[in-house]
């Protein structure tokens, strides 16, 4: 598909069609990801000798984006987004060829390489949501990066599933899981062959023709600042809870199959709002959407502190996903709304820094909490829901703060 430069956009058929295409990306290729974050604990537990360090698998996926935030998003604006997806996909299936191996011969090490690689694809695919806004109209904006959002609706059926098939399908356990997710990589990045996207010579021309904020300006701009710190606490917060769970589910007493169908209950609630998400947004404005994700955020919290049945595991987890959804994807519509076209690889490879920067703390922090905080896994599991509170008390008062701002400029 020949690629043509960026116009102001009158009609959103160039961006539906590449709304389609991210969808179906998000269904094939973003299915390793509850696989991955369902035995990225559990094969960490098994090889690591130290329990604290269960979670460290999923540490190195998130540190990996994290450090790949910075250099994916310049490489997509002079490169365009299709090379730096591939990028992500051919590093996606290396990372589980690797951590295969790590399993395969025993190693801690190993695995931990594996997911660091692994790191590189879940950064450039959370640059999908950043794609589908690209080429649409202000109106359609927020309705193209929820669509994109509700293609995870299909990987959360498609990835749980697949690995409740494969994850104890050899000798090896989670050998099948990672053997799985290098196949998903590589059918799955022929689909941005099909991707209609602007050249990155245009956009280096707009570039050229637009002052570019530095960085430290950048943060200073209250709409930024705020975008990033309720993205940052959403994504975070999520992370910290569901990374546990299987740990959590698995030392309560029930099976890895119960924890896989929970992980898919909180992933279908991650992305099945996303149909109408961008609507809410919309209709109510952006801050409101943000503010009811928190809220939803902190009931998570609550449901999960009340008990450790089977009901509490899929309310927690499933009101988790709703609130990620709803304060996530309204942050990213805030940021992308709060900078030129010319400032696109700057802030979001920014943005994502910061964000992937936290969740790879939380991340570590949720093993530790899980299994080193409390005698027991109830005791553990309280720990990771109680760090939660700090978290939600400063994006609510960041949120607070933009809207307050923005009533006295008026």
């Amino acid at each position: 598909m020949t690629d043509v430069s960026p116009t102001h956009p009158t009609d959103d058929t160039r961006a539906k069609r590449n709304v389609a295409v991210l969808v179906a990306a998000q269904a094939i290729l973003g299915a390793q990801m509850p696989m991955i974050f369902v035995t990225g604990g559990l094969a960490g537990n098994m090889l690591s000798t130290n329990p604290c360090l269960a979670t460290l698998p999923i540490s190195m996926i998130v540190f990996g984006s994290m450090t790949t935030a910075p250099w994916i998003s310049p490489f997509m604006q002079a490169h365009g987004r299709r090379n730096g997806f591939i990028v992500g996909a051919l590093a996606g299936a290396a990372g589980a060829a690797i951590a295969a191996y790590g399993l395969w011969i025993g190693s801690f090490l190993t695995l931990l390489v594996g997911s660091y690689l692994t790191g590189i694809y879940m950064s450039a695919q959370g640059f999908y949501r950043f794609a589908a806004a690209d080429m649409a109209s202000d109106s359609f904006r927020p309705k193209a990066i929820s669509y994109v959002m509700a293609g995870g609706l299909l990987s959360a059926i498609i990835g749980p599933q697949l690995n409740k098939g494969v994850m104890e399908a050899w000798m090896v356990p989670f050998f099948g899981t990672y053997a799985a997710v290098v196949v998903l990589n590589l059918v799955g990045l022929f689909l941005f062959f099909a991707l209609d996207l602007p050249k990155s010579t245009s956009q280096a021309a707009s570039s050229a023709a637009t002052e570019i904020r530095s960085k430290a300006a950048l943060l200073r701009d209250p709409r930024i600042i705020v975008a990033v710190i309720c993205a940052m606490v959403a994504y975070s917060l999520m992370n910290l809870v569901m990374t546990s769970t299987p740990l959590a589910v698995v030392g309560c007493g029930f099976t890895n199959d119960n924890a896989n169908d929970i992980v898919s209950a909180h992933v279908l609630a991650m992305f099945a709002p996303s149909f109408f998400t961008g609507h809410l947004i919309a209709r109510f404005g952006v801050e409101k959407i943000i503010g009811a994700g928190l809220a939803i955020l902190t009931f998570a919290g609550v449901v999960a502190l009340s008990g450790v049945e089977l009901t509490n595991f899929y309310g927690a987890l499933i009101l988790l996903g709703l609130g990620w959804n709803f304060g996530f994807i309204g942050a990213t519509t805030l940021l992308a709304s709060s900078h030129s076209p010319a400032e696109r690889g700057r802030v979001q490879g920014l943005n994502d820094a910061l964000v992937f920067g936290c969740v790879t703390v939380a991340s570590l922090a949720s093993g530790g909490l899980m299994n080193c905080s409390g005698g027991t896994p109830v005791e553990g599991w309280n720990a990771v829901n109680y760090a939660m509170g700090p978290f939600l008390a400063l994006a609510g008062g960041a949120l607070v703060w933009l809207i307050v701002d923005r009533r006295r400029a008026i």
